[in-house]
C-alpha cells in the first residue's frame, strides 16, 4: 500500500464525503477512508475509484483544485450498479464470502446455506473470488439518483466500521480464563492453518 502523508482530518473528511464507499480496494488502497487520507496528502491522484467514476473525478477536481483526468486504466474500468446474489444450489457453507464483505452484508454459517442482504450490499465484488465453486454472481442494478447514491454511501460507511468496530474487538478479546497465551497462540497458529487450507 502507498506511504500517506499527514494531512488535515477536515480535508480528508470532505473527499470521503464524495467517494461512494464500496471499500473495494480498487484505488489501490484497502478501504475508502484511507484512499481519501492519501488523496487529501497528495500521495495519489484523484482519478484511482472506478464506483465513482467520472462523476466522482469531476466533483474531486472542483474540490481539489487540480485538473480531472481520465478514470485510471490500471483500476479498472467504472464498474455498472450491482449487487451480489449467491446461487442457493451451489453454496457449500465455505464463509469465505462473509470473511471477504466489507460491510457484513452476507449472512450464514460454516457449512450452511449463505445469503446477501440485498438492501445492505455495497456491489464491490470481493466476495467473488474468494467463492471455491463460482456461486456468487453480480446482478445489474437500477442506476440510482443522487440523493439516493448518497445515501447508500453513508450506509456503506457506516457498516463498515461497524464491521471494523466488531474485528477489532475480536482480536482484543481476552484469552478464556485458564487457557495458557501458549495454548491460545497454538491454537490461533491451527486456525489459520485452516482457513489457509479452506477449511
Amino acid at each position: 500500500m502507498p506511504a500517506m502523508p499527514a494531512v488535515t482530518d477536515s480535508l480528508a473528511d470532505a473527499i470521503d464525503a464524495l467517494l461512494p464507499q464500496t471499500q473495494c480496494g480498487r484505488c489501490g488502497y484497502d478501504a475508502c477512508r484511507p484512499y481519501a487520507q492519501a488523496l487529501a496528502g497528495g500521495a495519489c491522484d484523484l482519478n484511482r475509484c472506478p464506483p465513482g467514476g467520472e462523476a466522482l473525478i469531476a466533483a474531486l477536481a472542483v474540490l481539489l483544485g487540480r485538473p480531472a483526468r481520465a478514470l485510471d486504466a490500471a483500476c479498472g474500468p467504472a464498474p455498472p450498479p450491482q449487487r451480489a446474489w449467491i446461487d442457493p444450489d451451489a453454496c457449500i457453507g465455505c464463509t469465505k464470502c462473509i470473511r471477504a464483505c466489507p460491510v457484513d452484508a452476507i449472512v450464514g454459517a460454516a457449512k450452511r446455506l449463505h445469503g446477501v442482504i440485498a438492501d445492505e450490499c455495497n456491489g464491490c465484488g470481493l466476495c467473488v473470488a474468494p467463492c471455491p465453486v463460482d456461486c456468487i454472481h453480480l446482478l445489474a442494478q437500477p442506476a440510482p439518483g443522487e440523493a439516493e447514491r448518497a445515501a447508500r454511501a453513508a450506509v456503506n460507511r457506516r457498516r463498515h466500521q461497524a464491521r471494523q468496530r466488531r474485528l477489532a474487538v475480536q482480536q482484543a478479546a481476552p484469552s478464556p480464563a485458564g487457557v495458557s497465551s501458549e495454548v491460545q497462540e497454538a491454537l490461533a497458529r491451527a486456525r489459520a492453518l485452516l482457513a489457509a487450507r479452506g477449511a
